[in-house]
């Protein structure tokens, strides 16, 4: 099994930023691609960004491209969300998710394993 846990989440005001982290642990011998999804106060779960193992395939929603970076650090088994310019619109329970494949994928159905989600929040 692999455990992810985020983290980094808080209150942030608007225009400033924040960095996420998922820590993976477990059996991570295999090579998982990783994926970002959040989920807003009365609204579905909707992707984020998506990276692959080797970090050479990236994938962003529209709204969060050229906002939102996307990285990994397999070494210490952390995948990262950097998050600039930051509005209200932001704020949502953001998720890290692992799933098996090597071109990123936007679908939920594309991921096996699921973090607990860490708490965004954009004031005004």
């Amino acid at each position: 099994q692999v455990q992810l846990v985020e983290s980094g989440g808080g209150l942030v005001q608007a225009g400033g930023s924040l960095r996420l982290a998922c820590a993976a642990s477990g059996v991570t011998r295999n090579k998982y691609g990783m994926g970002w999804f959040r989920q807003a106060p009365g609204k579905e779960r909707e992707f984020v960004a998506a990276i692959n193992w080797s970090g050479g395939a990236t994938n962003y929603a529209y709204s969060m491209k050229g906002r939102f970076t996307i990285s990994r650090d397999n070494a210490k088994n952390t995948v990262y969300l950097q998050m600039n310019s930051l509005g209200p619109e932001d704020t949502a329970i953001y998720y890290c998710a692992a799933g098996q494949w090597n071109s990123p994928i936007v679908a939920e159905s594309g991921y096996d394993y699921w973090g607990q989600g860490t708490q965004v929040t954009v004031s005004s």
